[in-house]
């Protein structure tokens, strides 16, 4: 097999592709891609793609990074697999030892997995058995937002229902209790976001605080946790982005709310930095935005800079003691991933985190980081576009809104594609997610191919 037609032939008959419509993927020339490096991928024929999704919200680092792949390449040569089942190696826990000196607040104590998935559903079972190991097992409820993401395993899929990616799955899940999302984009009590309205709107930066609504989207949050403060184990969000939703930003007054609240309620709150994490909001971690920290915090995707499967649920010396065994009651926590902790992803995430704060990686972020807010800003003139946010390296875009918004975007994206840039949407979101490591001028490049397929898309509606 040499050639690109004979691997999609291939392809066809035998991957199944995540997240991905089988039919209209079947009749498409999707790309094959055989090399990456930093910003930019390329498919079997040659033709450059700048990676505006950084693969899907990982590759932080962009691609080929020296000192992640030197990481890699040196400790595969001497130990390849250990487990951590009563028994250790230095890379986990020079790795563990980094997260607990890294991540805010007292977080301390890191359990390792494979994927963002399993360091939610580690965090879930942890705060319940917490709980139960400290004499309160009625404590056993969830809350989450609405739209939120958490991953789509069991109990994941419970706190984290998206409608379009979980329905079939609906009749046997166990549904968190739901708090109103703060919802930037269409915020009720701000004139001019309502769902009715469209005015084009485009933040400098961060999301501002939005004193003239004094975050009455925080109120349905807090009446849940109080009513049901009995029984509630823990709350669970995703910091500053809610990124299946729709990218929804929104303001760290809310997280610093959220944190007060847990706190005088004696809740847990879990802190899904799966995505945001590591740079990503401008922040190393988004909970910083905010000033607190979470007592339960997962960690992924750009933990090893996206180059090698592994995540993370970190928390803090008070649930950790929770779980010695004492006078004979076994508190242990039966749980564990056959690679969690594995030598190698454990070298290629000590190597990312090196990056992460050499001193050079997030200054340099930051210029890219304005130029993708001017950028975004540039755009928001465009008619096609309602309404514009960016958050660190986040822009994002709403095209129109409901199926007419849908359709546009994805039109844009597949225009993208053709010209040398891919995103996918969500739903009327259309948005670019580059890596860290992308330079100021491969920005300007993927904000031009984005409002060049907007504009395409809009011409032929």
């Amino acid at each position: 097999m040499t050639n690109a037609g004979d691997l999609r032939e291939l392809d066809i008959r035998h991957l199944w592709h995540p997240y991905t419509d089988i039919a209209a993927f079947e009749r498409s020339d999707f790309p094959i891609i055989e090399r990456a490096d930093g910003a930019c991928l390329y498919d079997r024929d040659g033709r450059e793609i700048l990676d505006g999704i950084s693969s899907w919200w990982c590759a932080n680092l962009g691609h080929g990074h020296p000192a992640v792949v030197d990481a890699i390449a040196r400790q595969a040569r001497t130990h390849q697999h250990s487990i951590l089942g009563t028994m250790s190696h230095p890379g986990a826990i020079r790795l563990a030892a980094r997260l607990a000196e890294l991540t805010p607040g007292p977080l301390s104590r890191t359990l390792f997995a494979s994927d963002g998935a399993s360091a939610v559903e580690a965090a879930l079972k942890i705060a319940l058995q917490y709980w139960v190991n400290v004499g309160r097992p009625e404590r056993k409820e969830f809350v989450s937002l609405t739209d939120g993401y958490h991953g789509d395993t069991f109990g994941t899929m419970g706190v984290g229902f998206v409608p379009g990616f979980h329905d079939p799955f609906r009749h046997v899940l166990r549904p968190a209790l739901r708090a109103d999302c703060p919802h930037c984009f269409r915020c009720p009590a701000i004139p001019g976001t309502r769902s009715g309205d469209s005015p084009k709107t485009a933040n400098s930066g961060h999301v501002p605080e939005l004193p003239a609504c004094d975050l009455r989207c925080f109120g349905s949050m807090e009446e849940l946790v109080r009513e049901n403060r009995d029984r509630v184990a823990a709350v669970i969000v995703e910091p500053m982005c809610m990124g299946a939703a729709g990218m929804r930003i929104y303001p760290a007054a809310y997280l610093a709310r959220l944190r007060a609240l847990c706190d005088d309620t004696e809740t847990l709150l879990i802190a899904d930095e799966i995505a945001v994490g590591f740079g990503r909001t401008g922040a190393l971690f988004a909970c910083e935005h905010a000033g607190v920290a979470p007592d339960i915090l997962c960690l992924g995707k750009a933990l090893t800079g996206g180059y090698l499967p592994m995540s993370a649920t970190v928390v803090t010396d008070a649930i950790y003691d929770a779980f010695r065994s004492d006078n004979g009651r076994d508190r242990t926590l039966y749980h564990g991933h056959t690679f969690c902790g594995n030598p190698i992803l454990s070298a290629a995430a000590l190597a990312a985190l090196d990056v992460y704060t050499d001193g050079a990686t997030l200054p340099s972020a930051a210029r890219a980081m304005e130029a993708l807010r001017d950028g975004i800003a540039r755009l928001a003139g465009r008619p096609q576009v309602e309404k514009t946010r960016t958050l660190g390296m986040i822009g994002v875009l709403e095209i129109g809104r409901d199926a007419g918004g849908s359709r546009a975007a994805r039109a844009a994206a597949a225009t993208a594609l053709e010209r040398g840039l891919f995103i996918r949407p969500l739903g009327p979101i259309l948005y670019l997610w580059p890596p860290l490591t992308t330079t100021v001028r491969q920005i300007g490049r993927m904000v031009d191919l984005l409002g060049c397929a907007i504009g395409a898309a809009g011409a032929s509606a």
